[in-house]
């Protein structure tokens, strides 16, 4: 199978999942006029699982190194099975909230304070299991983010100062967001063997770590996303006659290029973690905080109503974020 045998390429990978977990949104935006965002989610859960298998069948099923993805599935103990299969409910849990939040407040405060939270928490609970890299520059570069989110926040509030229930509800359901996610990274690293090269027997390599995951995300859907459908939290109620009712060709291909982009961030970062560190390449991938920022601020223009004295918290805002995700990469190697 394919492995990355150096940190470079690695944080390389880690840039690639920041760019895809940052933008994958977008297709969320395209479609929401047309699309009630609980239908696209079952498209976006459907990419996503297309993904993993295509990289499994193909990169991780050639090379000298490791074990092929059919070889590895036969050996998985079930423990391990059951890892990914967690991380992946405990992500959709937390992805749909993320929806739900883009879907009220927009991608430039849904992600800022929604991932940031997931970054923040992200890298000290991998970082307890796998201790990689200078913990000084790492929380260091944590509490930067740390201030980024709050920095946001303040700035959503005050472009939704008449609408205050709209305002608390969009930046709570981002906090919970944010909270869940944190911990689903955790599950997937551990379901893993240490050594891409020489696995452990009985743990999963990335590529079939990465298949259980996207799994455990699609079954779990008929759970969570069944019951936004009929109780939604934000938007109207919709049933599973819509999905085939109201979409079209072209919504499910939006929503299914949505999860591919997001899969494709999550296996590049899964990818990275044996030479990175799962700490660092998570948060790095989390950088999309930064990247969903500025579409949201300048393609979406969600804070154009923003009064220009209050332009400085967005300034700094993302002056935090890179000088967070700056020392979150330096870690590694100071």
């Amino acid at each position: 199978m394919y492995i990355i045998n150096n940190y470079p390429l690695a944080v390389f990978f880690c840039f690639i999942t920041m760019l895809c977990w940052g933008s994958w949104a977008n297709t969320q935006k395209l479609s929401s006029k047309k699309w009630p965002f609980q239908l696209f989610y079952w498209d976006y859960s459907i990419g996503i699982l297309l993904i993993t298998l295509l990289l499994a069948f193909t990169l991780g099923s050639t090379g000298e190194e490791g074990r092929s993805f059919l070889k590895d599935v036969q050996q998985a103990e079930r423990t391990y099975i059951w890892y990914a299969l967690i991380g992946g409910a405990i992500f959709n849990f937390a992805n749909l909230l993320l929806v739900i939040a883009i879907d009220i407040a927009g991608m430039a405060i849904a992600f800022p304070i929604g991932i940031g939270i997931a970054l923040v928490l992200g890298v000290i609970t991998n970082y307890m299991d796998t201790p990689e890299g200078n913990p000084i520059y790492l929380f260091l570069g944590v509490i930067f983010v740390a201030f980024a989110i709050i920095l946001d926040a303040l700035a959503y509030k005050a472009i939704t100062k008449e609408d205050k229930q709209s305002s608390s509800k969009g930046i709570i359901i981002s906090l919970l967001a944010g909270i869940a996610m944190g911990f689903f990274y955790k599950y997937v690293a551990l379901s893993m063997a240490s050594n891409f090269v020489t696995p452990e027997v009985g743990k999963l390599t990335p590529y079939t770590a990465l298949v259980t995951f996207s799994l455990g995300l699609l079954l779990s859907n008929f759970l969570f996303n069944t019951f936004n459908m009929y109780k939604p939290i934000a938007g109207k109620a919709v049933t599973y006659n819509d999905y085939f009712k109201i979409g079209t060709p072209k919504l499910h291909g939006i929503g299914i290029l949505g999860g591919i982009i997001w899969g494709i961030g999550m296996s590049f970062s899964i990818l990275a973690s044996e030479q990175a560190g799962p700490a660092i390449a998570y948060g790095l991938g989390q950088g999309a905080t930064l990247v969903a920022a500025i579409w949201g601020v300048y393609i979406w223009k969600e804070f154009k109503d923003l009064p220009k004295s209050k332009n400085w918290l967005l300034a700094l805002m993302f002056l935090f974020f890179i000088l967070g995700i700056g020392l979150i990469i330096y870690a590694k190697i100071a």
